[in-house]
């Protein structure tokens, strides 16, 4: 039993080891998971700035991915929509509507001049054999730009997860510059999707933020979303707003949705709702706020480190200078080079020295031939030329020895002269150049990346306030209006969110929405909904003369339906929703003494039951004391 222990332990951590570092965490150099860097490897080989098929380019992926297709196809749709990376031709799906895209045979895509020019360069890129070992793959991409903040990520592993959110191109290469030249800088988020941003909490990444939906009021009664909260679709957020609706959260007459490119979902207001006022009830009850938490985990140097962003963006801005010292140097070799080969070659052509070993016949002569005649030019060359050096020059044909032009030689030689200074200008002061070299990013990327979330402090929702606003509605018994525009004798105190029960002298009753002025035949009273109001009402039978009363809560009802609260063929005599009314019975027979009775002792029952007897006497008059 303890050697399985042991197995099942040693098996899971090498289990959860390979989610964390191969699969779900991305490496804080290049921002990228492995299959993400997989995918833009394979485009790097065959980068042509032709479009390729995207489902070529995921079977080509399978050679360095230990896993199926249709991981290796999501990764690629989801960093074709981040916009930076990748350029797409085709229907690669929808970030704001959800909708899905077409299949891989249908679509293509290619490396964007951005990812050209700023993720690869093969000299200076570590590499290790894949999982069959047939073929070499990066470990870790030389990003010159900080692709991490840029994409954002997300990430489930195991016993940990990572949510990294998307930032601004230019405001993180200016933040780089900042860190670079001693400057202090700060960060924030910037979403595809638009929106307003609060920042108050972010923290550098260890916090979160407030997210709202761009909402223009069109018109008093109509409100237009143009931008939606990171994180959802136009499906989610109508989907909040109709269930924000049925559960009496905000009223809405219609919602339709018009989005196409650009997002756009109207918003129809009923009576007595008004977009300014229903605003608040939005953000508060949908998806139009949403608080976003971030998590800063990434894979540094083969562990997991939890940072936070402005951490990432100085260790990205080394790692820029550290990329562009080592390609300086390979760029100074590289001249070195070249200018001692040409120079070679010069004296080679120009002392004629080549007819020093036209009558040598072995080959071991000729290079010892050509080692001392060099000698004497030593102090010319870079360094002592090698056998490689040599042999290259037996290489050179006749017609070239023949038509060499000197000039042209010491031209070729000064411009690679130039160069070679140049960069070791540069080498001296790599800061320097890595900050020339972001700017030129900037100028040159820049407007293609503005930012599109604008960032507002935005007040916290009190949705207790919203639910519990007072709204005032009055009626008129003698006119028959009800509403909030109606200045009547009575008056009722309920919220937004709260339907009115109108009773009519005929003995019906409905619950309505609060209108602004809403005409009621026969209306004889009002009461809020609120399942809690006790009703009192005297009715009498016109046939026997007794009179009835009950009390009652309206618990359940649909709305603008109608109902009885007494039997066809009464006489309403009093209905109130006052807590101790009190009435006196006059009779007919005069032999009968008026009787004082207290409505508060009826037991409360539903609205639909027969109400109770008073008297067995027919009764001719009854007064509301």
């Amino acid at each position: 039993m303890s050697e399985l222990k042991e197995q099942m332990q040693e098996h899971f951590i090498r289990y959860a080891s390979y989610v964390i570092l191969d699969r779900a965490i991305p490496n804080v150099v290049d921002g990228l998971k492995p299959v993400q860097r997989r995918i833009l490897e394979i485009l790097w080989r065959q980068s042509d700035e032709k479009l390729h098929k995207v489902a070529n380019i995921v079977g080509q992926t399978m050679q360095l991915h230990p896993h199926g297709d249709a991981p290796i196809y999501e990764a690629l749709i989801t960093l074709a929509n981040k916009g930076f990376v990748l350029d797409r031709q085709g229907n690669f799906g929808n970030i704001c509507t959800g909708d899905p895209p077409a299949a891989a045979r249908y679509i293509e895509t290619r490396l964007s001049p951005l990812a050209r020019e700023t993720l690869f360069n093969p000299d200076i890129t570590e590499k290790l054999p894949s999982y069959d070992g047939r073929n070499l793959e990066p470990v870790t991409l030389p990003a010159k730009i900080p692709l991490l903040l840029l994409q954002g990520a997300e990430g489930i592993a195991v016993g940990m997860a990572t949510r990294i959110l998307p930032h601004n191109f230019s405001e993180l290469l200016e933040a780089q510059i900042a860190y670079l030249e001693g400057r202090n800088f700060k960060i924030y988020p910037d979403f595809p999707t638009g929106g307003i941003l609060d920042k108050s909490q972010y923290d550098k990444g260890k916090g979160k933020v407030k997210v709202r939906a761009k909402i223009e009021i069109k018109d008093p009664k109509t409100l237009v979303i143009r931008e939606i909260c990171y994180g959802t679709t136009t499906e989610s957020l109508i989907r909040s707003i109709d269930e924000a609706a049925k559960k009496g959260k905000i009223k809405i007459e219609a919602i339709n949705d018009y989005t196409t490119k650009d997002v756009e979902i109207e918003i129809k207001l009923p009576r007595g709702q008004y977009a300014e006022e229903i605003l608040d009830a939005l953000y508060g009850f949908t998806e139009c706020e949403v608080s976003l938490s971030s998590q800063v985990v990434v894979i540094k140097e083969g562990y997991p480190w939890e940072t936070d962003v402005h951490e990432i963006l100085s260790y990205n801005a080394n790692k820029v200078v550290e990329f562009l010292k080592r390609e300086l140097e390979i760029e100074r070799d590289r001249l070195l080079e070249k200018i001692f080969y040409k120079t070679l070659e010069r004296l080679f052509i120009e002392n004629k020295i080549y007819k020093k070993i036209e009558a040598v016949k072995t080959l071991e002569g000729i290079h010892e031939t050509l080692h001392e005649s060099f000698k004497p030019f030593h102090k010319k060359l870079l360094r002592e030329p090698t056998q490689e050096d040599r042999e290259r020059l037996l290489q050179i044909p006749i017609r070239r020895i023949s038509q060499f032009d000197i000039d042209k030689n010491r031209e070729e030689i000064s411009l690679l002269e130039n160069s070679h200074h140049t960069v070791e200008k540069h080498l001296r002061n790599v800061k320097k150049y890595a900050i020339e070299h972001l700017k030129a990013l900037i100028a040159k990327y820049g407007k293609e990346y503005p930012r599109k979330t604008r960032i507002k402090a935005i007040e916290e929702i009190d949705r207790r306030a919203i639910q519990t606003k007072e709204l005032k509605v009055g009626y008129d018994l003698k006119t028959g209006f009800i509403g909030t525009k109606v200045t009547g004798a009575e008056q009722l105190i309920c919220t937004n969110f709260d339907k009115l029960l109108v009773f009519t002298k005929e003995g019906t009753y409905k619950a309505i929405p609060i209108p602004e002025k809403q005409y009621i035949e026969h209306l004889i009273c009002a009461a809020v909904a609120d399942k809690k109001t006790i009703l009192t009402v005297v009715y009498k039978s016109k046939d026997s003369g007794q009179v009835f009363a009950k009390r009652f809560i309206v618990t359940k009802f649909i709305q603008e339906k109608e109902y009885r609260y007494f039997d066809e063929g009464g006489e309403l005599v009093l209905i109130t929703i006052k807590p101790h009314p009190t009435i006196e019975l006059q009779f007919s027979s005069p032999k009968q003494k008026k009787e004082t009775v207290a409505l508060k002792d009826i037991p409360v029952k539903g609205p639909h039951i027969r109400g109770t007897c008073l008297s067995k006497h027919k009764v001719k008059r009854v007064i509301h004391t």
